[in-house]
């Protein structure tokens, strides 16, 4: 049945405001772009409270896009806005907005999701090609901010629930990677390095072996592991893992957030299960996408559905023949893949974590 002209203009002008809507919500994503890169969340963290002129002259920045960036924030109701008694107004960030804007060691921690968003679209004319055309959009053509922003994001999970609630979830795992002689652990795709870090700091005994493709994120993970001080237990190479010579030489193989990315994951987990050998474990940590596509879907579908139409899809589709998973790669989508790189089993591991599904593939 046609619907009512009534009913028409209710769903346009309920359409019209979820747009002005989720413009707004971008223009906030790109303020705090500007905020966090500045040092301005930063400097209204050390202080009860700033006036334009102080934020500029302390962050080095001219006084009157300060002042606009304040006056956006606080009409954002992010920032808090009192009037001294001489009549200047001072901007302030409550305590829980500080520890989401700039405490990088929270599991709170949501800075970098603007930088991931910037990077995000920053290649927009190819990625209307690649729509355009069915090829892709390389991860290097995404530049630092994307990669960065994942970095810096991952970085409080890896560092505090990789090694320290996850792995230690996995009794017969945990076990041999205390145990001699020492452990040795192949990270798949370890972009900055922080997951080869935060199992390495969690288990002192173990050797890390990061693979990853990109250049860029290979300095950048090296660099990480030598501020972490782990240069003697932690090595990472600009080197494709499926090398034969590195056969059965794991006892834990895992791919931390990445394998949706990869063009043939079918032949990634291949050689996770080579590197990995009879004994070895094999782990990968994935988004935690519904089973089934749903219309109307709740908060973390969505989100998952717009980085993979920006960038997962995208740089997955660079190479060919590609898979084009895409974000949203389903437990049972994770399953078939494994089926088809020879495992006999996947077990979905019984670890409850808001963005992450933890599978043990059993060869």
């Amino acid at each position: 049945m046609d619907a009512s002209p009534d009913l028409i203009a209710q769903d346009r002008d309920a359409f019209i405001g979820k747009l002005f809507d989720a413009a707004l919500g971008a223009f906030d994503i790109f303020a705090i772009y500007i905020g966090d890169r500045l040092g301005f969340y930063r400097e209204l963290a050390r202080n009860g409270g700033v006036t334009p002129a102080q934020l500029a002259e302390r962050t080095g920045t001219h006084p009157r896009y300060a002042r606009e960036w304040l006056e956006q924030q606080a009409t954002s109701c992010i920032l808090e806005v009192t009037r001294r008694q001489d009549g200047e107004i001072q901007y302030s960030l409550s305590p829980g907005r500080a520890e989401v804007l700039t405490d990088r060691d929270s599991l709170n921690y949501l800075a970098p999701l603007a930088q991931l968003i910037a990077g995000s679209v920053s290649p927009l004319e190819a990625l209307l090609d690649a729509y355009r055309s069915g090829g892709g959009v390389p991860f290097s053509n995404y530049g630092a901010n994307l990669r960065e922003g994942q970095a810096n994001i991952n970085r409080p999970m890896f560092l505090k629930q990789l090694g320290q609630e996850w792995l230690p979830a996995i009794p017969d795992l945990h076990a041999r990677l205390q145990t001699n002689p020492p452990a040795r652990v192949a990270d798949i795709g370890c972009g900055a390095g922080w997951s080869s870090i935060g199992i390495a700091q969690s288990y002192p005994n173990i050797q890390v072996d990061g693979y990853d493709l990109d250049e860029a994120s290979v300095e950048l993970a090296r660099r990480n592991v030598h501020a972490a001080g782990l240069d003697d237990r932690v090595h990472i190479h600009l080197r494709d893992a499926s090398d034969p010579e590195l056969r059965g030489r794991y006892d834990l193989v895992m791919a931390c957030e990445c394998l949706h990315d990869m063009s043939n994951p079918v032949g990634a987990l291949q050689a996770m299960r080579t590197l990995a050998g009879e004994r070895g474990a094999v782990i990968i940590v994935d988004e935690r996408a519904l089973d089934d596509f749903t219309p109307c879907a709740e908060f973390l579908e969505r989100y998952l559905y717009g980085f993979s139409i920006l960038h997962c899809l995208p740089a997955g589709m660079a190479e060919h023949p590609s898979v084009g998973t895409g974000t949203v790669m389903r437990p049972d989508t994770l399953k078939h893949y494994a089926q088809l790189a020879g495992y006999r089993e996947v077990e979905v591991l019984p670890i409850d974590h808001f963005f992450f599904y933890l599978y043990r593939l059993w060869p």
